[in-house]
């Protein structure tokens, strides 16, 4: 199971590496190349989604099954992005928002055919932060991330997601974000949170990555930065290597 290999990574003192696959980012070639680096580099965890998919979401989880005996988890944007064939499935509710569509409505849309499928759930309390500029979730969620600086506020949301009985928490500050989220903002949160803490979004390098593991972050993921300069998935995963 995915979220027990999680829970004895974080026993062991071990950090973790997630590689995002947007499946309308990678056309056949460049995905071949990807999973290339990725075999170099050995992420703990592939996830496949994003925010809006109008390819193969389930050609793409299929070709990275085949090549890969990695754990790959579904990190979908709404109801229609779920196919039966990955190991997990990121169950996310979007607790920083006051939209329900993505707090319950989508959840309540995709449960019956998740449960059919058998597939794992690990429900995700996802907390879009200001990265800097207006992404892409935060414009299809229709959601105001919270601001950059306002870390008890984070810190609140976070601890309401532990008390409703979530399995992790996401400090996602988006795909393309000109600054990831904050050192003081992470180390808080993880002060406050058992939860495991996943963090992700505007991570271009090595040091970057050090000190979001060293802020408490118990999984990064790394995505933008690959689809530009795929040489980065060696140092950053070198980086997670040095804890």
């Amino acid at each position: 199971m995915v979220y027990e290999q999680i829970k004895n990574k974080i026993q062991q003192g071990k950090k973790m590496l997630a590689v995002l696959i947007d499946p309308d980012k990678y056309n056949e070639n460049q995905l071949i190349e990807v999973i290339g680096k990725m075999k170099e580099s050995q992420p703990d965890f592939i996830f496949v989604g994003g925010s809006l998919v109008t390819s193969s979401l389930q050609k793409t989880v299929i070709s990275l099954k085949k090549n890969f005996d990695i754990p790959v988890v579904l990190f979908p944007g709404n109801a229609t992005q779920f196919v039966p064939e990955v190991d997990a499935l990121l169950f996310l509710s979007l607790i920083s928002g006051r939209n329900s569509e993505y707090l319950i409505g989508q959840q309540v849309v995709a449960a019956p055919q998740i449960k059919a499928s058998g597939v794992e759930t690990i429900s995700v309390g996802y907390m879009l932060i200001d990265g800097g500029n207006k992404t892409s979730v935060e414009y299809m969620s229709n959601t105001t991330p919270i601001p950059h600086d306002k870390t008890d506020i984070a810190v609140a949301t976070a601890l309401a997601g532990e008390m409703l009985g979530l399995k992790a928490i996401y400090l996602e500050g988006g795909s393309g974000a000109l600054h990831c989220v904050s050192e003081e903002m992470i180390a808080a949160v993880r002060k406050n949170v058992s939860l495991p803490l996943i963090v992700g979004g505007g991570v271009r390098d090595a040091e970057t990555a050090k000190k979001i593991y060293r802020s408490g972050a118990d999984i990064l993921v790394v995505g933008n930065v690959l689809e530009k300069d795929l040489s980065q998935l060696q140092t950053i995963a070198s980086a997670r290597d040095e804890f």
